[in-house]
């Protein structure tokens, strides 16, 4: 059996992290070290943490994601582990986040700055700068409206150039789509 590994109470105050889904049969055999007000389950063991939880996302005062499994299953619970080291340092003043694109499944998401795909080319934002791109790439992902003054064979490519720009530069929405106009006259 394993030694119970306790954390101290406040080591998960204003902390970041991105919890990879894994199958319930992992905590079989451990003991609830903790039981939240709202229902969540931890499971502390001396590698890392595991949450069990139908709400992911903002909580209290911190930001934990939960990495969904390939196949999804049909509970709304989900089991989540994290690495203790997977935990991050987290603050509204911080230039902490960089903005991960994935263009095959059509996604944004931000990282922190600590994590081991950082590649110190994206720009470093605060939690509220960082929100307000992924807002403005998520548009240029599902919409297409905005595209009706550019000229353009594949809006797919139109999308990547102006999406690569606002992750790797500080240059704003406005002024990329005026410059990419400028460039079509």
């Amino acid at each position: 059996m394993e030694k119970k590994f306790r954390p101290s109470p406040n080591s998960f105050k204003n902390t970041f992290c991105v919890f990879k889904e894994v199958l319930i049969d992992e905590i079989k055999g451990l003991q609830s070290q903790f039981q939240s007000k709202a229902g969540s389950s931890y499971y502390y063991t001396s590698k890392g943490m595991y949450r069990l939880s139908n709400h992911w996302g903002r909580l209290a005062n911190s930001k934990w994601r939960l990495t969904a499994l390939e196949t999804a299953s049909e509970s709304k619970n989900k089991l989540g582990f994290a690495l203790w080291e997977e935990f991050y340092p987290d603050n509204a003043e911080e230039e902490l986040y960089f903005i991960e694109v994935d263009y095959l499944k059509n996604t944004v998401n931000y990282q922190h700055k600590n994590s081991i795909s950082y590649d110190d080319k994206a720009i470093l934002r605060t939690s509220f700068e960082t929100t307000k791109k992924i807002k403005q790439i998520r548009n240029l992902q599902q919409l297409s409206s905005w595209a009706k003054y550019f000229e353009y064979e594949d809006i797919d490519v139109l999308r990547k150039r102006i999406i690569e720009v606002l992750v790797y530069t500080n240059r704003n929405l406005d002024e990329i789509k005026g410059e990419i106009l400028k460039e079509q006259t």
